[in-house]
Parts: structure tokens; sequence; C-alpha cells
């Protein structure tokens, strides 16, 4: 295990009932603000992270267009923030980057309309050009002096 998430877990492990309880009101404020949010809205579309894929080698991005990141986790805020509020949601792939990379788009519905995220998940994948397109694979042979990859 990488050892900030071991850190956040042992941090998390000395919270008092007083601070876990801020949390869960907090994450209940984000719960209603992305509901009443989403009451005007079908689906909420949007990247599934902030930064393209990174080397397999690195635990995860340094920084994001150039900035540091204050935090490991700020490059799958997105992510995280649309977790946290416990909506269906779903990550499919939408294009490559420009080195050819995959990329993948993130689609939230609103309370318990898991189905809608599905048909809009398949009518996209139905409707993309580059469906047959395959990235690069990390192999035996391209992943250099890599003795483990990680999955």
């Amino acid at each position: 295990m990488q050892k900030d998430l071991v850190r956040d877990i042992e941090h998390g492990m000395t919270l008092t009932a007083r601070e876990i309880a801020r949390s869960e009101a907090l994450r209940s404020v984000l719960w209603h603000r992305v509901r009443a949010f989403m009451a005007t809205r079908d689906l909420l579309v949007l990247p599934t992270v902030a930064v393209p894929p990174f080397p397999v080698d690195e635990p995860y991005p340094s920084e994001i267009n150039g900035k540091p990141l204050d935090h490991y986790t700020q490059w799958f805020n997105l992510t995280y923030a649309i977790t946290l509020t416990g909506l269906p949601a779903i990550s499919i792939p939408c294009g490559f980057t420009r080195s050819g990379l995959p990329v993948g788009l993130q689609i939230v519905g609103r309370r318990r309309q898991e189905a809608a995220v599905l048909r809009a998940a398949a009518a996209f994948e139905a409707a993309a050009p580059w469906a047959d397109h395959i990235p690069p694979l990390v192999t035996e042979s391209t992943r250099g002096p890599f003795t483990a990859l990680r999955t």
C-alpha cells in the first residue's frame, strides 16, 4: 500500500466521534447541494480525473496543469466528490490523449436513476468514433525495469 494512503488510514483511526460527526455533517451538506443542482438536470457529464494517465511507476501525479498538488488525492477529486454523494455514476472511455493514452468520462445521474446513467453510457459508447482503437498495453517488453505491474 502507498505510504500516503497508509498515513491517511492511520489518521482516520485517530479521529474522535465529534470529528467523524462533523465530517458526516459536511458530507450531508455536499449531498444536499448536489441533489439541488441535479434537480434541474438529467445527467452531469464531467472528466473522470483531472490528469491524463501517468507512468505506472508513479503512485500518483505531482501536479495538475503545472500546479503542484497540495494533497495526493487532488488528481481524483472529481470522482471522489461524486462518490461521497452516493449518486449513481459510471466512468467510461471517451477518447485518447495526443500520445494515445486513454481518458475517461464520468456520467452522474439523479438519485435512483441508475438506468438513465447506464443508457447514457451505452449511447455514448455506441456513438464513439474511436471504439475500435485499442490503447497500447503495458507488457513485459514495454514496462522496462519494473518488476511487477500495478493493477
